[in-house]
């Protein structure tokens, strides 16, 4: 049997979904959608903080305001350095990602404790934002894009 060689350290120590599965502790499970975009989260208990979303921290995956906007359900409720969090997201671009990435957050919150329900309900986070593409219509450019008309 071929014994095992130990785990590097590359300095910093780097937060992956692998470490996170390691741990192997209790979690909170929910879905969360926008457009065609769909996100499976795990708020994992005990944690620090860390995000980590298709195996990336989520300053490599996401930008700008769009981790704020990832962030917001866990700052409503005040428990943003309570879980570390993994994601997988497929589908859609990278705003609707963020927003389903979101969207399920504040559903699993929902599975940890039922009284935050009221907190996210009137931020409006629980809602699923069913807004998408209308389909295109035939005899049209695209969903009402008429061709162009000439008279002559």
């Amino acid at each position: 049997m071929p014994d095992k060689k130990p785990a590097r350290s590359t300095g910093g120590e780097e937060t992956t979904e692998k470490n996170l599965m390691e741990r192997k502790g209790r979690y909170f499970y929910a879905n969360g959608k926008r457009k065609t975009s769909v996100a499976r989260v795990r708020l994992y208990e005990k944690g620090k903080g860390d995000i980590v979303i298709n195996n990336k921290p989520i300053d490599e995956y996401f930008f700008g305001t769009l981790i704020g906007n990832i962030k917001s359900p866990l700052k409503l409720t005040n428990v943003l350095k309570t879980f570390d969090i993994t994601a997988k997201v497929v589908g859609g671009g990278i705003s609707s990602q963020s927003d389903a990435v979101r969207h399920g957050i504040a559903k699993a919150l929902l599975e940890y404790d039922p009284e935050f329900r009221s907190q996210l309900k009137k931020a409006g986070l629980l809602t699923r934002d069913s807004r998408v593409k209308e389909r295109k219509k035939f005899g049209l450019k695209r969903a009402r894009r008429a061709p162009q008309w000439a008279k002559r």
